[in-house]
């Protein structure tokens, strides 16, 4: 039976080809162009403490809709007034994200300083320069939809055009393909794609086969200070959240209960 990644990429194969045809990657060029240069993904969350990736989502595979007044920009600004050192946008479909949501969110200013991540599942050269002309300041791969050899010609590419991927990992193997290819940002993700299962325990196992000097980023699971301070131990340096903030009664609170930030936002 097919798992629920299989199915999201074998998706994702057949929107590629409509949106080739409704850009062409010239004139994703042109846009590429126009744009300021990218922001420091890996630098912004090299702070002490675990930082905290943001994520604006509007719903989930298996949970369905998460949030009933979805706001992308007042979200993102809620995220970074509170204390968040990047904002993850979801665009892909099956989570009723669209590209427009974090286009929105960088050319608003919502985000402010923080980079911008394109949250979806990209496995082609396409795909990245699409990423950089809607706006994101970096984007996730996933080493699980790709070949070594994919892995790195994507993570090439982002540099060339001034990104610095977030490479998601599930396994010691896939992590040691992330380091061979070249990976500065690498993810843990607590949650299996094919059976979206979901432990922190993952992050437990695997953060210690992460090399010193590489940004370490546990994602899925976390929602209380509590997570922070079981997966601390492990050298973590930030943490990708969404369903937790995105479902909360008090976004702002529960964003600084995650940074440790005293802003007192009213967003």
């Amino acid at each position: 039976m097919p798992s629920i990644l299989d199915k999201i990429v074998k998706k994702k194969r057949e929107e590629l080809d409509a949106a080739r045809r409704k850009a062409p990657l010239g004139a994703l060029q042109d846009a590429i162009a126009a744009r300021p240069a990218a922001l420091d993904f890996a630098a912004a969350l090299r702070a002490d403490g675990i930082s905290l990736i943001a994520e604006v989502k509007k719903a989930s595979p298996s949970k369905g809709l998460l949030r009933e007044d979805f706001r992308p920009i007042d979200l993102a600004a809620t995220y970074v007034a509170n204390g968040a050192s990047a904002v993850s946008v979801i665009t892909d479909g099956h989570f009723l994200g669209e590209p427009s949501h974090l286009t929105a969110v960088k050319e608003s200013g919502a985000s402010g300083n923080a980079p911008v991540l394109r949250k979806d599942f990209l496995f082609d050269h396409y795909q990245i320069y699409e990423a950089r002309a809607i706006g994101a300041d970096t984007y996730l791969v996933i080493v699980d939809i790709l070949t070594p050899s994919q892995l790195s010609e994507l993570i090439d590419l982002g540099r060339s055009l001034g990104m610095t991927p977030l490479v998601e990992t599930h396994d010691e193997g896939e992590i040691e393909i992330a380091v061979e290819c070249g990976a500065e940002v690498i993810g843990i993700n607590n949650r299996d794609l094919h059976t979206f299962v979901t432990d922190l325990a993952t992050t437990e196992r695997l953060a210690p086969c992460i090399p010193a000097g590489k940004v370490t980023v546990s994602e899925s699971g976390i929602s209380t200070p509590d997570d922070l301070a079981r997966l601390r131990p492990y050298g973590v340096d930030a943490v990708l959240v969404g369903e937790a903030l995105v479902t909360a009664e008090d976004t702002a609170s529960k964003v600084r209960s995650l940074t440790g930030s005293s802003v007192l936002a009213t967003r």
